[in-house]
């Protein structure tokens, strides 16, 4: 029985030793470099809730946060007043967005030049959205046509860094799918640095643009967005304006929680959680957060991603 026990033992030591041996890599994490957007407050108490959320996020030192314009350029003093006060009072970096629409070439390169003369290194450019009301998109005569052109105007004033958007499930107003992609090669070519995708449920569905886009010879970074579900009504009507789909299992997830926000939430959290860590699997190391001005899930999130505030320096110097 003694030397039963002797071998039993042996056996136990060779295997806390391998497992020993492993724990170390198991413990690090890739380095993971995150992104928020926030939109403009329209009142007081958005404003509230904004800037509270700014706060409660800037310990995760994104690599940047960016503000949005208004879908149809309607936000453009609210959207420079955030930016300069994260500019002032926090250690982050602020990126605008500027659109194409409701604003002559010579307007929209002015303000590209205000926030040049601000410190203002990167821009988001964007084509924008069609005024409410009207039927179809129409370029303005003195304006930007799309993004594309937008970019190219842009760099006459400044080396910006250029975010641009794409679409992993096409832009709803795209012919086709392969279109979509060629027109994000040119955004991309006119001097784009980074693709921001619209916001996707179905890891396939980024797999498989991100394919299409290398098979173009796209080389910029795809970063995916991550919209964390607050309320399902609310996202199956931004889908449905942007094109992008809602998988029968995600509706079902949230079926019968329109009055539970405690449930819903942590389904929130554990969607998103799961969705980043499939993208995680297959290469992705960065991603950018819709937060709908709304710091709690995106926070959960990156806490699972590893992006805590005792690991901010080591992402910074990565």
């Amino acid at each position: 029985m003694a030397s039963t026990r002797s071998a039993d033992c042996g056996r136990f030591a060779q295997l806390s030793s391998k497992h020993l041996s492993v724990k170390p890599l198991m413990s690090r994490q890739p380095t993971v470099n995150v992104s928020f957007e926030f939109f403009p407050p329209a009142d007081e108490a958005m404003e509230k809730t904004l800037w509270e959320s700014i706060r409660y996020l800037e310990p995760l030192n994104p690599r940047f946060v960016s503000v949005t314009y208004g879908a149809d350029g309607s936000t453009r003093e609210r959207t420079h007043n955030v930016v300069s006060r994260v500019q002032r009072e926090t250690s982050l970096t602020c990126v605008p967005h500027l659109t194409c629409i409701g604003a002559s070439q010579g307007e929209v390169l002015d303000v590209a030049r205000k926030y040049w003369d601000e410190g203002i290194r990167h821009i988001v450019a964007l084509r924008g959205d069609a005024p409410a009301g009207t039927v179809k998109y129409e370029p303005r005569a003195d304006g930007f046509a799309y993004a594309a052109d937008l970019v190219k105007g842009l760099k006459t004033v400044g080396d910006f860094e250029i975010s641009v958007a794409a679409y992993p499930e096409k832009h709803p107003e795209a012919h086709t799918f392969d279109a979509d992609v060629d027109n994000l090669k040119r955004k991309i070519d006119a001097g784009a640095t980074r693709a921001i995708t619209q916001f996707f449920y179905e890891t396939d569905h980024f797999l498989r643009f991100r394919d299409a886009a290398a098979a173009r010879g796209i080389l910029a970074p795809l970063v995916p967005g991550i919209l964390p579900i607050t309320r399902f009504p609310q996202i199956t009507r931004f889908a449905k304006r942007c094109g992008a789909s809602i998988p029968e299992w995600l509706e079902q997830r949230f079926e019968g929680l329109d009055e539970n926000p405690d449930t819903r939430k942590l389904i929130a959290a554990a969607v998103a959680i799961e969705q980043v860590h499939s993208l995680q699997r297959h290469g992705v190391d960065q991603f950018h957060f819709y937060t709908l001005n709304r710091a709690e899930l995106t926070y959960a999130i990156c806490h699972a991603l590893g992006v805590r505030p005792g690991a901010a320096a080591a992402r910074k110097s990565a």
